[in-house]
C-alpha cells in the first residue's frame, strides 16, 4: 500500500528495512504537484488469487482464461481483450488483433506479475500470505 510510505514522508519517518515494503510515496501525485506521475509501471487487477487483467498507461489487457473465477463469472472461460481506456472507456473496441505489440508488452507484465506475486495455484517468488484469522470476533469497546 502507497500509504505507510506516503504518511512515514510527510511525518519525517523512515521506514523500516525489513520486511520489505513495497509500496511507494504517492504524495506527489496526491497532491497535484506538476508534472507528477505514477511511479508504477502497470496495475494489476486480481479477483482472489486469480490475474485476470493489466493495465500499463492507457492500456488495459484482459487476459485470456480457461476459468474465469470471481461473482458472476461462473467459472467459464474469458477471451483475450485489449482496451484504449483514453478513446474507449466503457471498453466497447477490442483492440487486440490490432495492437499485437500492446498486448505483447502488457502479456510480459502479466508474466512479470505471475512470477512475483503468483496466480491461482501458483505462488510467487515475492509473495505474502494474506492475513487471516481463523476465529474472528469483533473487538467492541468495553462498556462504561
Amino acid at each position: 500500500m502507497d500509504l505507510l510510505p506516503t504518511f512515514a514522508r510527510l511525518a519525517g519517518a523512515d521506514l523500516p528495512a525489513a520486511p520489505a515494503i513495497d509500496g511507494h510515496d504517492i504524495w506527489p501525485l496526491m497532491s497535484g504537484e506538476p508534472g507528477a506521475s505514477s511511479p508504477y509501471r502497470a496495475f494489476f487487477y486480481y479477483q482472489s488469487e486469480q490475474l485476470q487483467a493489466v493495465r500499463s498507461g492507457k492500456w488495459k489487457l484482459y487476459l485470456a482464461l480457461e476459468r474465469k473465477v470471481g461473482p458472476g463469472s461462473g467459472g467459464k472461460p474469458s477471451r483475450l481483450a485489449l482496451y484504449d481506456l483514453e478513446a474507449d472507456l466503457a471498453e466497447t473496441v477490442n483492440l487486440a488483433e490490432r495492437e499485437p505489440d500492446v498486448v505483447a508488452r502488457l502479456d510480459a507484465l502479466a508474466s512479470e506479475a505471475r512470477r512475483d506475486l503468483g496466480d491461482l495455484g501458483k505462488p510467487g517468488a515475492v509473495q505474502r500470505p494474506a492475513g487471516w484469522v481463523e476465529t474472528p470476533h469483533p473487538q467492541l469497546p468495553p462498556e462504561h
